[in-house]
């Protein structure tokens, strides 16, 4: 199914599933969801935020058969694989950690946006993604949209007058909507399991075990598997930066679209969290994502080199061993204490696929089940 159909879908239930009704009582999450899913303010019209963040697919692209984005220009494409916005709230914003020597926070693969709303400012000025020529463009556009009065109504007389301030309500409504419920529902199998409410089968019991053990997969070393001290579910990722030591994607079409789209055409390096902070130290790294929802968006890692989950553990398991891997993208500060020769059974390597397909939100509960 393509994009189009499959955003086309998605639109029309989430037109039966309201957060608010706007027209009466507007909020910036409500007034936030009509910009997110408005398809005219790209140049030309026809992608909006949804294009590469559908709801029916994690919130990640729903074009499974390119390891990147395209644009709303044909011809144009990202370098990287799109990230889910699903539980992107709970991401801290950017900042060094003291006490980890370490980056934590921030949105996109590099950390270059501190907030939601700083992310939200980015895709429309990118010529690779929505190809505006600038704020005061999109601006315009949404001066002319259905949904302008709003804005007043919100913001107060006159919000849209001054293109920085209009940019800045823009940028705040769509995080708002970004924060509603809808984008971290906990309602995944794993998280009825915590709640007494489902049970886990013992493929999937014996993943959990090996996702979290230190001389198995590991793999909470990084992906966060323990339940806040509010209670809150947890959200599996600890948002820092890492470099897994993977390969680069020969396969992306960002490499063979015009120069001045790539900087240094297909000899470009992408050196990650480097290029926000500057350090050699950090070159290589990326966020570690979360896994919630993960069986919905693939390709994985930052630039989709792997296609299917069982791929990326078996790498995981296996990149310091198996020749055939080849090289990192970038071979300095590769992580090899967590991962690279895990030693996973394949039996083991499927329990923990098992597992991480239980993180999938809108779990249909049985309502027979009775917790032993």
């Amino acid at each position: 199914m393509t994009k189009q159909k499959l955003f086309f879908i998605a639109s029309m239930v989430l037109l039966f599933v309201p957060l608010a009704q706007a027209d009466l009582s507007p909020t910036a999450a409500s007034l936030g969801e009509k910009l997110f899913f408005d398809a005219n303010l790209s140049d030309p019209p026809g992608q909006s935020c949804a294009s590469c963040h559908l709801p029916g697919a994690g919130f990640a692209d729903p074009d499974r058969e390119l390891p990147v984005s395209r644009g709303v220009h044909p011809d144009r494409f990202g370098d990287r694989n799109t990230p889910t916005a699903a539980y992107a709230l709970y991401s801290p914003a950017f900042h060094f950690d003291e006490n980890q020597g370490l980056y934590v926070g921030g949105q996109f693969w590099d950390g270059r946006a501190a907030t939601l709303e700083e992310q939200a400012k980015g895709p429309f000025l990118n010529p690779v993604e929505m190809a505006n020529a600038d704020s005061a463009a999109v601006v315009e556009k949404v001066r002319r949209a259905s949904y302008a009065k709003e804005f007043d109504r919100l913001f107060g007389k006159g919000s849209l007058k001054v293109v920085k301030q209009a940019y800045d309500h823009i940028a705040t409504a769509i995080a708002a909507f970004e924060r509603s419920e809808l984008f971290h529902p906990f309602t995944s199998k794993y998280d009825y399991y915590l709640a007494g409410k489902a049970e886990l089968t013992q493929q999937e019991k014996r993943g959990l075990e090996l996702f979290a053990a230190e001389d198995k997969g590991n793999c909470a070393a990084c992906h966060t598997s323990q339940v806040g001290e509010n209670g809150q579910p947890p959200l599996f990722p600890d948002f820092t930066y890492d470099n897994l030591g993977v390969l680069r994607n020969d396969e992306n079409p960002f490499y063979t679209q015009p120069a001045r789209f790539t900087s240094k055409g297909a000899e470009v390096i992408d050196i990650g969290l480097a290029k926000t902070t500057g350090r050699d130290v950090d070159r290589g790294k990326f966020k570690v994502s979360t896994l919630r929802n993960i069986a919905l968006t693939p390709p994985y890692m930052h630039n989709g080199k792997l296609k299917t989950l069982r791929e990326v553990v078996v790498f995981y398991s296996t990149r310091d061993i198996r020749s055939d891997w080849g090289k990192p993208e970038v071979a300095e500060n590769v992580n090899t204490k967590e991962l690279g020769n895990l030693g996973l059974a394949n039996d083991e390597i499927d329990a923990i696929v098992a597992f991480m397909q239980t993180l999938t939100d809108g779990y249909q509960l049985d309502t027979s089940f009775v917790k032993r």
